[in-house]
């Protein structure tokens, strides 16, 4: 008896589970066939804006034969390296390809090409040989940090599709390079305008360096205090930057050619596009050609009465140009007026919008705050020649940015013949301020005290020794060249090129 209760109690549970999986699969079966049925519509609409967009270069084409490359280069008009990457790459390209014309998507309102171009020029001097054609985007707002409060990273990389977007439909090129790091407008221009894309990228937009920041707990200027000092906060950071990193990995991986700064980039990148056969080291270029004009001599030295400290770059809020002013004013605690006179920082660097404007303002008020506005002074924009100007009277060039790509203002200091002292990682760690031929090319520091000691040491030492150091580094810094970039920035983009038709 207990046996049949027992048979027709499993009966009932196998006939309930039977209406269970009926029940369910009558409820899965429409969302499948809809998820089938907007797979279908995606795909159908993906490859309609993909035959519309080809049909427009092929328009385009008929018209004029040339092939053409584009760079996006939102901030072509600002005064950073990446511009200098930028306009040295145009001018190579157009002196070994004439045929092949170029096109530069900006964001840069308010300006005409003459303008832009003319900038180049004094900033760089650079003058391309022949003329550009600028696409001028409406849309750069959505790339501004200033724009995303918080979720910064993935709100700028969602603004950049938008934004390649924009450029994509005002301009199909037969091969895009992005020259400026939105690695999120690859597989746009791969996968729906059907280009070839190349990417060259000075800074990955995450790396393992600032997770670890976060897992750390570590305050710097991509974790504020309130998130680094909540660990829920800095957990869940944690994994954002995680499913970030991985998303951006993907992004990257549609390049077809990838060329990175440094060494220090090429770790990260290659841990997270994984795609080494495609990815090259090519550096930067800089002028050291035009600084090298300036004479290496202790004459002058001997009696000189004020001793500038001269730092390059943009006022960007990882430039760090607070540590700068800090470790000046903790230099001048230890001696006062400095070793045979007076001492004088100058800030040099360009405002790429009003927030950097704001920055400079904020970095006056702190010169204010530690009694020291008298000794800095901030030289915004300037001419080619004022730089240079600047570099020849230096005896320190100052760098304080924490893993900074490579560092062509670094390099600059060193041709220019400035006893260069900058930050103990990144680039100029690894790639730049190294030992050459077993001698010391310049000095690094890490934090306010590092930084002030250094800065004493320099100016302690006889000029003779200072000449050692600067004619070292000099002779080092040949291998950054112009010259030396436009050979294997070509040679990396040679596969690329080769494939236009």
């Amino acid at each position: 008896m207990a046996s049949h209760d027992q048979d027709h109690h499993h009966g009932r549970l196998s006939l309930c589970l039977c209406d269970t999986i009926r029940l369910l699969w009558s409820l899965l079966l429409p969302c499948l066939y809809l998820s089938l049925v907007l797979t279908l519509l995606l795909f159908l609409l993906v490859m309609g804006v993909r035959m519309w967009l080809q049909k427009r270069r092929k328009d385009r084409r008929a018209q004029d034969s040339s092939p053409t490359v584009a760079f996006f280069h939102p901030y072509c008009n600002a005064g950073g390296g990446g511009e200098r990457v930028l306009w040295c790459a145009l001018r190579a390209i157009q002196n070994r390809y004439p045929n092949v014309s170029l096109v530069v998507y900006t964001g840069d309102q308010g300006v005409t090409a003459e303008q832009i171009l003319e900038g180049a020029q004094q900033r760089f001097n650079i003058r391309l040989p022949r003329p550009v054609t600028f696409i001028f985007l409406s849309n750069r707002l959505l790339v501004e940090a200033s724009s995303y409060p918080h979720f910064t990273l993935l709100g700028q990389s969602m603004g950049s599709m938008f934004l390649g977007w924009e450029a994509l439909t005002s301009f199909v090129p037969d091969l895009y390079i992005d020259s400026m790091g939105y690695a999120f407008t690859l597989p746009i221009f791969r996968y729906l305008g059907g280009c070839g894309v190349g990417s060259y990228v000075h800074y990955p937009t995450v790396s393992t360096d600032m997770l670890s920041v976060v897992r750390e707990r570590n305050p710097r200027f991509n974790n504020s205090d309130s998130i680094s000092s909540n660990p829920l906060l800095s957990a869940a950071k944690v994994l954002y930057y995680c499913a970030f990193a991985l998303i951006y990995g993907l992004a990257g991986s549609c390049s077809d050619l990838i060329m990175v700064n440094s060494t220090w980039t090429l770790g990260h990148i290659l841990a997270l596009w994984r795609s080494p056969s495609r990815t090259s080291v090519v550096y930067p270029p800089c002028d050291v050609r035009t600084f090298l004009h300036i004479p290496l001599e202790t004459e002058g030295e001997k009696d000189k009465k004020t001793h500038s400290i001269v730092s390059v770059g943009q006022f960007r809020p990882e430039k760090d140009h607070r540590l700068q002013i800090k470790a000046f004013r903790k230099l001048l605690d230890k001696n006062g007026s400095g070793p045979g006179g007076s001492l004088r920082l100058v800030l040099i660097g360009g405002c790429r919008n009003q927030e950097d404007e704001n920055r400079v303002l904020m970095l006056k008020g702190l010169c204010q705050e530690l009694g020291v506005a008298d000794r800095v002074e901030f030289k915004l924009n300037i001419p080619f020649e004022e730089l240079k100007r600047e570099l020849a009277d230096a005896t320190i060039g100052l760098h304080t940015m924490w893993n900074e790509h490579f560092g062509i203002g670094v390099v600059e200091c060193m041709a220019a013949g400035t006893i260069i002292l900058a930050h103990n990682s990144g680039g100029p760690k690894l790639d730049i301020v190294a030992p050459y031929e077993g001698g010391q090319t310049g000095f690094l520091a890490d934090c306010e005290d590092s930084y002030a000691a250094a800065m004493e040491t320099i100016l302690a030492l006889s000029p003779s020794a200072r000449l050692e150091i600067r004619m070292n580094a000099r002779r080092s810094v040949e291998r950054f060249s112009d010259q030396e970039f436009e050979a294997s920035f070509l040679s990396a983009m040679e596969p690329l090129m080769g494939n236009l038709g």
